[in-house]
């Protein structure tokens, strides 16, 4: 469901909101995360333009969130990077002939838009919990799950 590019940013985001004060460089992000780093500005770049990031030049420069992870849903950085997830795709320009076509159009508008609900709702902080009770299941084996 998510495209490379999108499971990129949100990894890298994910590194940004552990701590959300500190200015990451590109290249910390990319050895962090296992991404590759020209890739990775690219995506950097994107996000920062959207104004879902901040850079600062120089040896202290780098990246950090514009805003708290809370407030960054995860519907807004799917369509930072390209893929916005409220365009409803046409149809062929056709609309559905019988009445059980009409019903599976319908069930497909409304997955579409429960789905663009659910990735409005969810934003980075708790995609960090989530990250973070997985990583305490694997080194303790006590973590917590959710998905």
């Amino acid at each position: 469901m998510l495209s490379k590019q999108a499971n990129h940013a949100l990894k890298a985001l994910l590194e940004l909101a552990a701590d959300p004060g500190r200015w990451r460089s590109t290249h910390e992000l990319a050895i962090a995360q296992q991404l590759p780093e020209p890739t990775l500005e690219q995506i950097l770049l994107r996000l920062r333009r959207t104004g879902l990031l901040v850079a600062r030049r120089g040896r202290l420069g780098g990246y950090r969130l514009a805003g708290p992870p809370r407030e960054i849903s995860i519907a807004v950085v799917l369509a930072a990077v390209g893929e916005p997830v409220d365009e409803h795709k046409q149809r062929s320009g056709s609309r559905p002939s019988s009445p059980a076509e009409q019903v599976t159009f319908g069930l497909q508008r409304r997955l579409e838009r429960a789905q663009q609900m659910a990735l409005e709702q969810l934003n980075l902080e708790e995609l960090l919990f989530d990250l973070q009770s997985a990583a305490a299941g694997v080194e303790g084996g006590q973590g917590l799950l959710l998905g």
